[in-house]
């Protein structure tokens, strides 16, 4: 996490080494993203301060000769730079939609849902994260696709397409793309998926690569063992002990601690019979809420070896962490940067801007993991994440008293961030959502902005 507290820092360090053919381009490439990451959640004018910083911003945004693609790989390289430090690695993935259904730039995006108004992109993101440290690490591949419009509501002629022509694909591609980037590292890194990519043909790349994983299933697979099917014989087998996991309030369901069975098993995943191939050998891991119809189920295949309850657990740990991957994309689309605001009246313009904010939104979703692990922020000094003079204004700002001589924990300061944003912690969670936190962060840099300012001009008198 390199410069993660200093916005032009961090954008000279993820973005130096883009290949735009220019290197004006790359020095606004890292211009714009560092004035975009500065003020989180604002348009460009908003974020820019003089009409030529706003035009040379939008010349960058709109020209063709910049490649989307280009600006993404540079920042997964530098992904991959930080991911070599690290033993274990969790390659959280998953499929989200950003809508555009705006004016303009609708006739050129897809479908997104059922609506036939709806327009947008899909997005494939992977995101790095190490367990044993506890920190985010990066984001290395994301792919952007549009559905062709026509073939909206199809679905009946999916299975007759060939499966590297299917959406579906896209599992096997990130793993793909992932592991010629890491090369040698790879065998640190384990792939944590959501039942979407429960598809028997990625299961076997991901063990015909020796590439580690940890898949939910969806489908009850026919199995070898008792000739029986998965979700029957998981929930048949003895409970090896519990574990308790924690439920978010969602919707209309309330937060609670389930209580849950934890089984385990090796398992041979009989091949479907409209597939061709041998059975696959694989482990089984179910972590099942007790007395609950509808509680917590999770059945889990995975390429690890569990024989014990400790490397169940470790397993239904390393899923457990899923969520991150899911507030990532909370934080690109509406919580922080607020991508789907955007209002660029073109494909390719949309598109890059998408990219650097996407960058933008790992670092969003750093700090604020930072600030929630409180065992390890509690006890770091904010200057990590703020400077001396930003931590003494936010102090005097939320705590109205004369700053202490040493600098308080990153935990205060997180706290503090959404104090300042007018953040009460109602609930009594000590979590800070993402609009309050970006708020205060945004407050505190216009703070930071006018005491810079008020010196200068003393100076010059």
């Amino acid at each position: 996490m390199h410069f993660i507290s200093d916005p032009a820092q961090w954008a000279q360090y993820l973005f130096q080494h883009a290949s735009l053919g220019d290197s004006r381009r790359v020095k606004r490439l890292i211009t714009l993203s560092a004035t975009l990451a500065a003020h989180t959640g604002k348009s460009v004018p908003q974020a820019n301060q003089s009409a030529a910083d706003i035009e040379a911003a939008y010349r960058f945004i709109r020209n063709d000769a910049i490649s989307a693609n280009a600006i993404a790989e540079a920042g997964f390289m530098a992904t991959k730079q930080e991911a070599l430090a690290f033993n274990t690695l969790l390659a959280l993935e998953d499929t989200s939609s950003l809508n555009f259904s705006h004016k303009g730039v609708n006739d050129e995006l897809g479908h997104i849902t059922s609506y036939q108004s709806s327009r947008g992109f899909q997005a494939h993101s992977v995101l790095l994260y190490a367990p044993i440290e506890k920190q985010v690490v990066g984001l290395i591949e994301q792919t952007l696709w549009t559905r062709d419009i026509a073939t909206k509501g199809i679905s009946k002629e999916a299975t007759k397409r060939p499966y590297q022509e299917k959406e579906s694909f896209k599992w096997e591609r990130a793993s793909r793309q992932v592991a010629a980037r890491l090369g040698s590292h790879m065998p640190h890194v384990i792939s944590v998926c959501d039942r979407e990519a429960d598809l028997i043909e990625y299961l076997q790349y991901k063990l015909g690569h020796q590439q580690r994983f940890v898949v939910r299933s969806m489908i009850s697979r026919h199995i070898e063992e008792a000739d029986s099917k998965l979700h029957l014989y998981g929930r048949s087998l003895q409970s090896a002990g519990e574990r308790q996991v924690d439920v978010v309030q969602k919707g209309g369901r309330k937060a609670r601690t389930a209580i849950c069975d934890v089984r385990f098993t090796p398992v041979t995943l009989k091949m479907p019979s409209n597939k061709e191939g041998q059975s696959t050998e694989l482990y089984y891991v179910s972590c099942i809420e007790r007395g609950r119809d509808d509680g917590l189920c999770w059945h889990l295949l995975t390429s690890e070896p569990v024989i014990t309850k400790e490397q169940a657990l470790t397993t239904l740990g390393w899923y457990e962490k899923r969520w991150l991957i899911e507030d990532f994309h909370k934080s690109w689309k509406t919580g922080g940067t607020q991508v789907e605001a955007l209002r660029l009246q073109s494909k390719s313009n949309l598109e890059r801007m998408i990219t650097i904010q996407a960058f933008i939104a790992v670092r969003i979703q750093q700090l604020r993991h930072l600030g929630l692990q409180k065992e390890l922020s509690g006890k770091q000094s904010c200057e990590t994440l703020l400077g001396p003079k930003a931590w003494k204004l936010l102090w005097l700002k939320v705590e109205k008293s004369k700053p202490p001589k040493e600098a308080p924990s990153v935990h205060w300061a997180y706290l503090s961030l959404g104090k300042l944003a007018g953040w009460h912690d109602s609930k009594r969670t000590g979590i800070v959502g993402w609009e309050r936190l970006w708020e205060g962060w945004f407050m505190l840099q216009t703070i930071l902005e006018g005491y810079e300012l008020a010196l200068s001009l003393e100076h010059e008198m």
